[in-house]
């Protein structure tokens, strides 16, 4: 099965801030929670870091109006889809959305259809995502997230081929960086990205998009949902503090901060950069920070799943894993820290057993892209990707310490 993310850069002041609400409307559309069983969750997630870490852009592109609109999402307990409807009449299709990529694209599973407002630019367009990709054509068409948020003339590619798309997915909404868009498509620089035109024309005020999931134990579960245009207030308790993107290359390129890490009151990873991303399944930290985590919970390399594993007395024992943004502590309880005990076997795992969802992203701190706070993260906090700011936010739901897993 394929994973995103996810899940970008520029930089502000190093300090955060706490939001004002945001009291305009919001249109909800569902984010489920599809499950495909039988992936290596972590072979997957380490080819995207391998394909994250491996981009060599050039300089950032300069920043760029109304209500903020909500979505609903579906989690695939590996990845989050919504439907997006493409053409008119519109045909619907099944979307990953993706905060480390910024193109959006139809055709992996079900077929582009043609109407009257499909143009051919002629262009090709192709994307390498780590564990697949896609090449085809570039179209532009109406795209249609919700009755509230329609997008003409928005720049979509349609797949000729395409690897690593479990039955059923469609392609991606890319919600990353426009930076991410360069050299994705023949003769042209960047290609304008869904938010970068819903602000454009003038449906939302401010180009951000919130996030939200409860954290996923079925294998199908609408349990989320995406806002355009700012943050769903209903979506998170306590304040919304932001902070300033990371210029630190190459987590500048994506949805990078920086952050630092404790356990039990000592640090495990002092700060450095990394990203925030929808699109990898677990959390990573750099290998001398996973070295620390591992040998302070006890916890040893599962070798069928690839997590590491503990057992019920040292699961009991386990202290928060508290990451540091901003001088916010944000705390991943001792049940947040476990894979869903109800989704073991879908990930090749035994009933019964406790595996942690830390993993080692393979080279140590200091590299530019140190970590990894993939979508079991973002299950237990809101967040608030703002382009419009150059900022990242952050807030506590009413699941941060739920006991679900």
């Amino acid at each position: 099965m394929f994973k995103y993310s996810a899940l970008l850069s520029l930089c502000l002041v190093a300090l955060s801030v706490s939001a004002s609400p945001i009291a305009s409307p919001k249109v909800t559309i569902p984010i489920a929670a599809r499950f495909n069983s039988g992936g290596n969750i972590v072979a997957a997630d380490r080819a995207r870091i391998a394909a994250i870490k491996s981009k060599d852009y050039g300089a950032a592109p300069a920043a760029h109006k109304r209500a903020s609109y909500s979505i609903a999402v579906t989690n695939d307990a590996v990845s989050y889809t919504t439907p997006v409807g493409v053409g008119s009449p519109a045909t619907e299709y099944t979307l990953l959305i993706d905060t480390g990529s910024s193109n959006t694209w139809v055709g992996a599973y079900q077929a582009y259809v043609k109407t009257s407002t499909s143009v051919d630019t002629g262009d090709a367009v192709a994307v390498t995502y780590g564990s697949g990709s896609f090449s085809g054509t570039e179209y532009y068409d109406t795209v249609t997230i919700s009755s509230s948020l329609v997008i003409p003339n928005q720049s979509i590619g349609v797949a000729d081929t395409s690897e690593g798309f479990g039955e059923g997915i469609d392609g991606i909404i890319g919600i990353g960086p426009t930076i991410l868009t360069e050299g994705t498509v023949t003769g042209v620089t960047e290609v304008p990205t869904v938010s970068d035109n819903l602000y454009s024309q003038g449906t939302i005020s401010t180009e951000a998009v919130g996030i939200f999931f409860a954290p996923t134990t079925s294998e199908s579960d609408t349990n989320g949902e995406l806002t355009f245009g700012g943050a769903d207030t209903t979506k998170y308790t306590g304040t919304l503090a932001y902070v300033p993107l990371t210029t630190t290359e190459p987590a500048s390129y994506y949805w990078g901060i920086n952050q630092d890490i404790t356990y039990n009151g000592a640090t495990i990873l002092a700060t450095t950069a990394g990203i925030v991303d929808t699109g990898t399944t677990l959390v990573y930290l750099a290998s001398n920070a996973y070295d620390s985590y591992v040998s302070a919970t006890g916890a040893k390399l599962d070798a069928n799943t690839g997590l590491l594993k503990v057992t019920s007395a040292q699961y009991a024992a386990l202290k928060p894993l508290d990451f540091v943004i901003g001088g916010t502590t944000y705390a991943l309880t001792a049940n947040g820290q476990i894979w869903p005990r109800s989704l073991n076997t879908y990930i090749g795992g035994t009933t019964g057993s406790i595996y942690l969802i830390v993993n080692n992203l393979g080279t140590p701190s200091g590299e530019g892209l140190d970590f990894i706070n993939g979508y079991t993260f973002l299950e237990r906090f809101y967040s608030v990707f703002d382009t419009t700011t150059q900022q990242l936010g952050f807030a506590t739901t009413s699941y941060t310490t739920a006991t679900t897993n």
